[in-house]
């Protein structure tokens, strides 16, 4: 059925959208831009902060023009003196009880309240009743919340109630007194907070922000004691470009190399190789599994966040987790197992750093099971994207200037399956490509399994092994995960194989990527773009499936044997276990 099409009238401009179309929309489609702070595409649509209001003929005051829908024969007006005035002094009401201390902020240059006040000229606040004291939680391992710097736009309380189903944090108290927090003002680490950091995505200011570990790994490059091995995880090449001003969905990969060699690294590998000894490990449990009547449907175990919700809120689905470890941790086991004996280095000497596009990691890293049975933690710290990025302007590296590297080949030579793990569908899409040509002996044409590609929510597809159809399913985001999981539960939906990743549209989304501003989210396809750049970088590789890459093969036979020996499982898996939920 066709659309039904609105004439109306932007600043005298004649515009033509589609019935249910937004003024906000609407304008920016003739070319408009429209100012807001609370609003999210899809997200946060709530007219709170009142700072994109406009003038519509005939209308009694300003209206809000992220949730005003568009009519026949409107005319609205964006740059009225009226509207102008109003914008400003919502804004320095806003100002008047923010703590203003930019210079210190980590959010200064990229903060969406900042460059509002920059675009309105506000330059004093009338307003201005004393500078608010700093109010730092700090209680959980991955993010620092100071309500100092808040603006109760909602966004981070929409983002945890409606993409991650956790919910919570959200507004307290009425009036002047209202601040976001968790039930009873409790901290973060005594509530479900799963780590997975998209409050910080949405959040414009520096209210919330993910803590900074680099001090830490300033601190091991500079012990002569230390011998400092670094990994990238996939997403992380097609984010980190977005630091420093290159378009979002850019392949920075060999300049990432460079720069991580000149911050002085011993040896730089590649997440993506343990995302491919992931597959292999995943796989062989898989067809386990299903030739063996195991438990199904298998959960993939790679997001931390995932897993932690799951724990807490679905322990009784435990037994369909996948015992693999992540490949961020698999690449710390084999670093401090395989490679540590290949070097002739103990272990204990050895100081290994991801680079992830998840807050979750860092929660990942501390949880006791990952230990190993040489007493050794598998990663010493798990930085962001944003914090490597600190790094690289920190030591003086003009990144976009940078040649590009290569990468260490013992545990950094990938297949494109690796590659395309940082978009959701990917794990599922590498799985496939070696567990169909292993149980039907035969190479793989066309390769790519396209009906698990995508930024929906929820997509499902079948495929036709010897003797059996497979049934599997992707969902990203844990209110898409819970909905999945309610119908396994209760016998509605039935699939073989299931790969969940707690942050919309997979790791491309994390909650450590770069900062951007609600004007990009809101209206360009930042996921898509990165995931585009994975895919189109796997069309490329020479190696395409994991169980093809010389040098998984080479740990296998030197090593571990073969894909799920006992000596693979004792290094590459573990156990989890239902964790304390909390109740209010």
């Amino acid at each position: 059925m066709e659309t039904k099409q609105i004439n109306l009238k932007i600043d005298h401009i004649p515009v033509a959208v589609p019935e249910g179309t937004t003024v906000l929309e609407a304008a920016r489609s003739a070319g408009i831009k429209i100012p807001t702070l609370c609003y999210l595409k899809d997200l946060n649509e709530i007219g709170a902060c009142r700072i994109c209001v406009v003038e519509v003929k005939g209308a009694r005051s300003l209206m809000a023009s992220c949730v005003y829908p568009v009519s026949e024969g409107m005319e609205v007006f964006t740059n009225t003196e009226a509207v102008r005035k109003s914008r400003r002094l919502t804004l320095e009401l806003i100002l008047s009880n923010h703590r203003m201390e930019c210079l210190t902020c980590s959010r200064s240059g990229s903060c969406e309240l900042q460059q509002l006040a920059l675009e309105f000229g506000v330059d004093t606040v009338r307003y201005y009743t004393g500078r608010p004291q700093p109010q730092p939680e700090t209680s959980t391992l991955h993010l620092v919340r100071d309500n100092s710097k808040c603006v109760l736009c909602r966004r981070c309380a929409a983002a945890c109630r409606k993409t991650q189903e956790v919910g919570v944090i959200g507004p307290n108290d009425r009036g002047f007194q209202t601040h976001i927090g968790s039930a009873f003002d409790r901290d973060l680490n005594e509530v479900d907070c799963v780590s997975c950091g998209q409050c910080v995505v949405a959040c414009p200011t520096g209210a919330l922000t993910v803590k900074d570990d680099t001090q830490q790994v300033w601190a091991a490059l500079a012990d002569p004691t230390k011998h400092v091995v670094v990994g990238a995880a996939p997403s992380v090449r097609v984010q980190l470009g977005e630091c420093f001003g290159m378009p979002v969905g850019t392949n920075v990969e060999g300049k990432m190399l460079t720069a991580l060699r000149r911050l002085g690294f011993d040896k730089v590998f590649d997440v993506n190789h343990a995302a491919d000894m992931t597959i292999m490990e995943e796989g062989t449990e898989f067809l386990h599994r299903l030739q063996e009547g195991g438990t199904l449907p298998l959960i993939t175990s790679c997001s931390p966040g995932w897993v932690r919700y799951c724990e807490q809120h679905h322990p009784d689905m435990l037994s369909h987790v996948s015992t693999c470890k992540s490949p961020q941790q698999m690449f710390g086991s084999l670093v401090k197992s395989y490679y540590a004996e290949q070097a002739g280095i103990d272990p204990k000497d050895i100081f290994v750093v991801s680079i992830m596009p998840c807050t979750a990691k860092k929660y990942e890293v501390k949880r006791e099971e990952q230990r190993m049975a040489n007493g050794c933690m598998p990663v010493d710290v798990s930085l962001t994207t944003q914090e490597l990025a600190r790094m690289i302007t920190a030591a003086g590296l003009m990144f976009t200037q940078l040649p590009d590297g290569e990468v260490d080949p013992m545990l950094g030579m990938a297949s494109g399956a690796g590659v395309i793990f940082g978009a959701t569908g990917g794990v599922m899409e590498a799985a496939l490509r070696t567990v169909v040509e292993v149980v039907t002996n035969g190479e793989m044409k066309p390769l790519e399994f396209k009906q698990v590609r995508g930024m929906q929510g929820v997509k499902e597809a079948s495929f036709e092994l010897p003797g059996k159809t497979v049934r599997v399913c992707v969902a990203s985001g844990l209110a898409n995960a819970k909905q999945v999981l309610d119908g396994v539960k209760s016998g509605a939906l039935q699939y073989d194989f299931i790969e969940f990743m707690g942050c919309p549209g997979g790791c491309v989304n994390g909650g450590g990527q770069p900062v951007q501003s609600a004007e990009i989210r809101s209206f360009t396809d930042v996921r898509g773009l990165r995931a585009a750049a994975l895919y189109s970088q796997d069309q490329r590789m020479t190696y395409r499936k994991s169980h093809e890459n010389p040098y998984v093969q080479k740990i296998y036979s030197d090593y571990l044997e073969k894909p799920g020996s006992h000596k693979a499982h004792a290094l590459l898996h573990c156990t989890y276990a239902p964790q304390k939920k909390y109740r209010v």
